[in-house]
Parts: C-alpha cells; sequence; structure tokens
C-alpha cells in the first residue's frame, strides 16, 4: 500500500465516482492510502460516497459536484484541483444512450462525444504535465469490450470508448518513458446502476457473465504499470480471443450488435418497427 502511495499518491481524481464503478474505484483507491477527489454532477451522491470513505479510511475525500460535459465544468475542475497534487486519474464519467443512431437528437451525440472523448483527453493533457513534472504517476480510462467492434444500438458508445482505447494505448507508448502509467481498462456487463435502469434480458445464449464492480476494479488497480490494455474477468478475456482472432470482422459486428438487440427488446423492436413500417 505504502508502494502505491508513493507512486500514485497522495490525491486521486474520480470523474464520474457517483456510484458504480467509479464509486468502487475511490473505494478502493481510499482503502489503499489515497485522498480523493470526487467529481460527478449528482452532489447528493458524492456526499454520500465521500462521508462513508472518511469514516471508514484514514483519507481525505473531497466531492466536487460538476458536469463534466460542459466547457464550463472541466474549467472549473481545472480550477479548483490546480494546487493539488494529483497522482492518478481515473476517468469514468460517460454517457451511454441505448437506441439506434438516428433515434437520438444532435444534442445527446454532442454530449457524449464531450462527456466520452473531449472531457477525458482534456484532462488527461493538463494532469499529465504535473505528473511529469513530478516524475510519476497514473491514468486509467474506462473504456469497454464494445471498444473493439462496433455494435447496434450503441454505435456512438462503442466508438467512443475505442476513442479511448486507442488514446490510451497510444499514451501508454508517450509517457510511460516518462513515470506515467496509462491503462485502458476494457470490462464487459457490470452489474451498476447505469445498466440495472435499462432493465437489459441476459439470453441463455449470451454467456458473457455479468461481473460485479469490486472484481473490475481490482484487476485494473493490479494491471496498471504493467500493460496498456486490461479486459477484466477470464471469461470475458477467452471472449475477446474468439472474437478476435476467429472471427470475421463483419461477424464479429453482427454477433455483437445481435447480443445488445437481445439486452435490449424495446429498443430493438423499435427498430424493427420502422424498417418494416407501419402495419
Amino acid at each position: 500500500m505504502r508502494d502505491y502511495v508513493a507512486r500514485y499518491g497522495p490525491w486521486a481524481l474520480v470523474a464520474g465516482a457517483s456510484d458504480g464503478i467509479g464509486a468502487e474505484f475511490a473505494r478502493q483507491l481510499a482503502e489503499r492510502g489515497l485522498n480523493l477527489l470526487l467529481v460527478a454532477r449528482r452532489g447528493d451522491l458524492l456526499e454520500t460516497v465521500a462521508g462513508e470513505l472518511e469514516k471508514r479510511f484514514p483519507i481525505r475525500a473531497l466531492s466536487l459536484p460538476l458536469d463534466l460535459s460542459t466547457p464550463e465544468g472541466v474549467a472549473s475542475l481545472q480550477r479548483q484541483t490546480a494546487e493539488t497534487d494529483v497522482g492518478l486519474f481515473v476517468s469514468n464519467a460517460a454517457l451511454s444512450p441505448i437506441g439506434e443512431f438516428l433515434d437520438h437528437p444532435p444534442s445527446t451525440h454532442e454530449r457524449l462525444v464531450d462527456l466520452n472523448c473531449r472531457t477525458p483527453a482534456l484532462l488527461a493533457w493538463a494532469l499529465a504535465h504535473r505528473m511529469i513534472a513530478r516524475g510519476h504517476g497514473g491514468i486509467i480510462f474506462l473504456s469497454s469490450m464494445a471498444a473493439f467492434q462496433g455494435t447496434a444500438l450503441t454505435a456512438h458508445y462503442a466508438a467512443s470508448k475505442a476513442y479511448l482505447r486507442v488514446l490510451a494505448e497510444g499514451l501508454w507508448e508517450e509517457l510511460r518513458p516518462r513515470g506515467i502509467d496509462v491503462l485502458a481498462c476494457c470490462p464487459g456487463l457490470v452489474r451498476t446502476p447505469t445498466l440495472l435502469r435499462e432493465s437489459p434480458r441476459y439470453p441463455r445464449w449470451l454467456t458473457v457473465p455479468v461481473m460485479d464492480c469490486d472484481q473490475v476494479v481490482s484487476e485494473t488497480l493490479r494491471a496498471l504499470g504493467r500493460r496498456p490494455t486490461v479486459i477484466p474477468g477470464r471469461a470475458n478475456r477467452v471472449s475477446s480471443w474468439i472474437v478476435q482472432r476467429l472471427l470475421s470482422r463483419t461477424a464479429a459486428i453482427t454477433l455483437a450488435s445481435a447480443g445488445t438487440r437481445a439486452m435490449y427488446p424495446a429498443a430493438a423492436k423499435r427498430s424493427a418497427r420502422k424498417v418494416s413500417g407501419p402495419s
């Protein structure tokens, strides 16, 4: 634990920390002794997370309720943390709309690009400069297994996660000689409030398991500094290997899209009705 604080402390910034994977990152980093800057839109939930962590662990946890999908939110975060010695940045905040690309208004697509792509890149740029000055640090981008191929009903979300995966791989090579560890975490299905809000179905043939947040985060933190990309869960790694090595690109896209349609049948039915026309 002391080594973890020495390399990635004294402060970690977790974006998207109000629940799910982000809140679990906060818990496990607090357990390792890092102080926390917790960022998300929902200030009440952030306060609850911060308060619980300060009670359980001998650390400080500060909540910063900001909307990181806006330039104002990003600028405010940079101002508020300018004097804080941040050694680890966890980029978890994301928008993940379900449905066909054309069904979402331009405003949704703009916000998705801002929150999922622009904000992580700009914050990584700013924080990496500060980490280089101190000689060590780490950046974790939350990508997804969806980043490895296009997928119907989550086309833009998958594209944004591919952006983060490729960005992480490039930064891993650029920054590691300067003491900065960069990692893309590419989980599959994770039991989070965001996933459960959509009431997904899990057909029997969809064999990839739903993981808990604690396993995803623990595997990610173990992988930091060892490789540019991690896929948490052995079954997920096997599935990814099969899809990437044994299937054609077309087959991979078709299979991933079939799985998404099976999980979200209401969205799939809306798509089918538009294709077939009114009865």
